[in-house]
């Protein structure tokens, strides 16, 4: 029996897809069920941009390396937002006193909720394989 190339092709095409599905849902099964805004949240992006918090920062593990990683920062307070709003105001440490309104505050505050509700940037939770493919350590 004689395989055609097409044949082979449209098989792995389909091994291809499915495999690109896996990767792409597999992360979605391990969101953390969190209520945020997300006209807030790009709200609070674009106030992340304005002030430049990425230059001292980091989200995911990149950015600055001057302040913490703030990927799961919102988690670390266990959702008390007075404490981040008291960062914001007075600052700590090299970081500086920001002026932000009640608006711009809150907006943060979403960005900095829905950053965490996206994943884990804690780089030791994660192992990489032999073969390249980075996979998540379970937690225990």
């Amino acid at each position: 029996m004689k395989i055609k190339v097409r044949h082979i092709f449209s098989l792995l095409c389909l091994a291809f897809l499915m495999f690109s599905l896996s990767i792409y849902v597999y992360p979605l099964k391990k969101l953390k069920a969190q209520e945020f805004n997300k006209v807030s949240a790009v709200e609070g992006r674009l106030v992340w941009q304005k002030y430049n918090c990425q230059c001292c920062h980091q989200l995911y593990g990149l950015g600055g390396y001057l302040g913490p990683d703030l990927t799961n920062e919102y988690s670390k307070f266990q959702g008390n937002e007075d404490i981040l709003k008291a960062l914001f105001k007075g600052g700590m440490k090299q970081m500086p006193a920001f002026n932000l309104s009640k608006t711009e505050e809150n907006f943060l505050i979403e960005f900095l909720k829905q950053t965490d509700a996206s994943g884990n940037a804690n780089p030791r939770n994660y192992s990489i394989h032999k073969n390249g493919m980075i996979e998540q350590n379970e937690r225990k």
